[in-house]
């Protein structure tokens, strides 16, 4: 192919295709801008040169080669990471990084089902034996899957679809997802579960489509599998850190655990003692490689670089879209001020989310908020839905996981300028955070938690404890951090009135280890909450 840049109608786009995509994706560009596909030339020569460059996973694209893209308005990765992208360089270019999310739920969906079928019957380990000469039909006797009840934990993009073909084989399929409303649950026929805990109890079959976060990683290890019934059989084609590799191997030399088919591992590629273990079935990352993925991937990706360069939404987006300089004058400190406090009604409501409510007052409440909303509901979901989550497609994800967005203004704010208020309702409880920006940095404060007035500024780690409002409780918690070597940054205390109930919030510099955490919450207070906002 061609190295050279384009020479057709300088008016026209110039698109740069790296690696191969599908012919209807790339024909859906070529009708609209000048296409080149080159693979072989050095990009960092002629990236300067495109409005538009599309990779797949075999092209690196750090901040070296972004900083000389000079012209460049979109980045299409067509497939479902961007991992070989830096997003945060083209993010301060101004640079739309957009990628195809959708392109392998049904094929990652087909594989699990195809997993959770061979680990029931043993089917790759029966062939292998086959193949050696040998006829043992006794020992490769399975299980039934009809009848049986499948755990989800994750009911996301694929995790609903793996629900639906799971029905249809006639398994009961029961769910844990604190982010999808009891709703969608009803719609697909689907049992709800409170916790993991109760999807190990009633599951025989367990399939994760969760996120990869803090909360959620090693999730199956020693103590999950002790609580799972006899017999277990796990499937994971999500992420392999969800699982610890050494404790699911200890569960299935014990007996606990029957089988296991596995997808994805912690290190890739991997080598570790599970391919030792005849009871698990391996497959090295395969669940979105199909033809019909990656063909849809090509021509999803050649779509949302179209929208980009025509200036349309881009729904796959992984960054933050271009917002108009006037209106980032006004609404610029308080995005990142709406996406905290977002995340940190999130954290602190129990249960799944049914209603989020963001409001604006003073005022900032004269200017359009919805990019406000967005931000509070970025902050919300992230890690916590199996997708990138970003402020193209968190209403999708909203909307998509049944949970009401509302959006309110009020023209004055009895204590601040501008304050911006997040609600988050779950199981009939209403958590309400605000906060608003400070001096001439716009550092971001929270002004309201949990019922209390609360004046303090927001920080990576934070800590909220709610307790009865008596001397020396303020001492007691110092000295319990100052015992564990954690310095306490910033602390505020409020109170309802003398004697009644009291807030004390605080930012450390450092994570608090378990022992500490599990001796604040076990020392009487009547909530006691660790947060990071990141």
């Amino acid at each position: 192919m061609s190295s050279e840049v384009p020479s057709a109608d300088p008016e026209r786009p110039r698109v740069l295709v790296r690696e191969p995509i599908a012919e209807s994706g790339l024909e859906h560009l070529r009708r609209r801008f000048d296409v080149v596909e080159d693979a072989d030339s050095d990009l960092a020569s002629i990236i300067g040169g495109y409005d538009a460059i599309v990779v797949r996973s075999g092209t690196t694209l750090d901040a070296s080669l972004i900083e000389r893209a000079v012209r460049l308005k979109v980045i299409g990765r067509a497939g479902v990471g961007v991992d070989n992208v830096d997003v945060d360089a083209a993010t301060r270019r101004g640079i739309v990084v957009a990628n195809a999310p959708e392109a392998t739920v049904v094929s990652a969906a087909e594989h699990t089902i195809a997993l959770l079928l061979a680990v029931a019957r043993s089917i790759p380990q029966a062939h292998a034996a086959l193949k050696e000469g040998g006829w043992e039909r006794s020992r490769f006797a399975g299980i039934e899957l009809a009848g049986k009840t499948l755990g989800v934990l994750g009911l996301g993009r694929i995790g609903r679809q793996v629900a639906r073909r799971a029905l249809g084989l006639g398994l009961r399929v029961v769910a844990y997802d604190p982010y999808v409303a009891l709703e969608r649950f009803r719609e697909l026929g689907v049992e709800p579960a409170s916790t993991p805990e109760d999807v190990y109890a009633a599951a025989d079959l367990i399939t994760l489509h969760l996120p990869l976060n803090a909360q959620t990683q090693g999730l199956l290890g020693q103590d999950a599998f002790a609580r799972m019934r006899d017999g277990v059989r796990i499937v994971n084609t999500a992420r392999g850190a969800l699982v610890d590799e050494d404790a699911l191997a200890d569960a299935i030399r014990s007996g606990k655990v029957a089988g296991a088919a596995l997808d994805v591992f912690e290190s890739e590629p991997y080598a570790g003692p599970l391919l030792g273990l005849e009871q698990v079935i391996v497959t090295p990352h395969l669940a979105g490689s199909t033809t019909e993925a990656q063909d849809r991937a090509g021509q999803i990706i050649a779509e949302q670089v179209a929208a980009a360069l025509d200036g349309e939404i881009v729904q796959t987006a992984v960054n933050i879209p271009v917002v108009e300089q006037a209106d980032l004058e006004v609404l610029g400190p308080f995005i990142p001020l709406a996406s905290k406090l977002g995340r940190l009604a999130a954290e602190l409501v129990t249960g799944r989310p049914q209603r989020i409510v963001v409001a604006a007052h003073g005022p900032l409440s004269d200017y359009d908020t919805r990019l406000l909303t967005v931000a509070a509901l970025n902050g919300a979901f992230q890690d916590r839905v199996d997708q990138a989550v970003n402020y193209v497609n968190a209403p999708v994800i909203a909307a998509e996981r049944g949970i009401e967005v509302s959006e309110q203004r009020f023209g004055s704010s009895q204590r601040y300028t501008n304050l911006v208020r997040v609600a988050v309702t779950a199981n009939g409880e209403e958590v309400e955070v605000s906060g608003t920006t400070v001096g001439p940095e716009q550092r971001l404060f929270l002004a309201g938690a949990l019922g209390f007035a609360i004046d303090i500024e927001l920080a990576p780690r934070m800590a909220f404890l709610v307790y009865d409002d008596v001397p020396g409780v303020i001492g007691r918690v110092g000295t319990m951090f100052g015992e564990a070597g954690v310095n306490i940054a910033n602390m505020a205390v409020s109170r309802t009135k003398e004697g009644g109930k009291a807030l004390m919030a605080f930012s450390i510099d450092t994570d608090a280890p378990p022992d500490l955490l599990e001796r604040v919450t076990s020392s009487g207070f009547d909530d006691a909450r660790f947060i990071t906002l990141g």
